[in-house]
């Protein structure tokens, strides 16, 4: 204490010794000193309010890029979820191509075949690929008591006579035998605007009539249920080239409506127990 006092009496006789002048100019020097400490105060205080501002939008940029990369994440998740679904159902213009599907059951319910396919050619096998088969489509080869040979043959030969554009991927003859002239994965010239999704059965017939003979319906349906299994296709996606273009085709089905709905019956019920 008698230090600071002895301070006091120092100060004191220092400030005696000043003149006014001396006075006023060593009030202007605090003022400047407490307007620049009072300057570096402020500024401090600023620099920490923005660092705090800066913190905090920098706080919410993250926020926000996490909620953003969460929404993307969950998007691309929906998205696979929804185009894998696609992918297995064959849906959708990216899912749209040719497609079959695989399984023991497919082998073992495969029947029994000639495999007789056409020569490359513009007329009846243009070697064109088909999209998703939609439907199969049933013919009959107007030309009765003719084998499913001798209708290949036909089919063939125009290569070389040129008389008309036409050709389908299975035939079946007189005595239940199935000749494949073209790859399911290729159009045949059949169905007309329907060529680039279907798969055309010509079926063979004994008189004018256009009906077919036990051993012709019998691998008929049993054709026609393999295609379905194989294309994940059902008894109502077989159509009659009639319900195409119109055409009285084939004949028996188109004047008997009835039998038709029993075909594709007896279609449906093969291929429950191919299932």
């Amino acid at each position: 204490m008698e230090q600071f006092r002895e301070l006091e009496e120092d100060l004191s006789a220092l400030f005696l010794t000043l003149d006014k002048k001396s006075l006023r100019n060593l009030g202007s020097f605090f003022k400047k000193q407490t307007r620049f400490f009072d300057y570096n105060r402020r500024k401090l205080q600023d620099e920490k309010g923005n660092n705090d501002v800066r913190k905090t939008r920098q706080r919410r940029r993250g926020n926000g890029r996490g909620g953003l990369m969460k929404a993307g994440l969950l998007v691309l998740m929906i998205l696979v979820f929804v185009l894998g679904g696609m992918k297995l159902a064959g849906a959708g213009p990216f899912f749209d191509g040719y497609r079959e599907m695989e399984g023991e059951a497919v082998d073992a319910f495969r029947p029994d075949m000639t495999v007789d396919l056409l020569t490359p050619n513009s007329y009846s096998r243009p070697e064109t690929g088909t999209s998703r088969i939609r439907n199969i489509v049933l013919h009959y080869t107007a030309n009765p008591g003719a084998t499913a040979k001798q209708n290949r043959d036909y089919f063939e030969g125009l290569k070389d006579t040129h008389l008309t554009k036409a050709s389908s991927h299975f035939i079946v003859g007189l005595d239940g035998e199935i000749v494949q002239c073209i790859p399911t994965w290729e159009v045949a010239y059949a169905s007309n605007n329907r060529n680039g999704d279907t798969v055309s059965i010509e079926c063979c017939h004994p008189d004018e009539s256009g009906s077919f003979n036990q051993k012709t319906y019998d691998s008929m349906v049993r054709l026609s249920a393999w295609l379905c299994l194989k294309f994940n296709l059902t008894e109502n996606d077989l159509i009659r080239h009639y319900d195409v273009t119109g055409k009285i085709c084939p004949k028996y089905f188109v004047d008997y409506p009835e039998k038709w709905t029993q075909f594709q019956a007896d279609v449906g019920k093969m291929l429950e127990k191919m299932r």
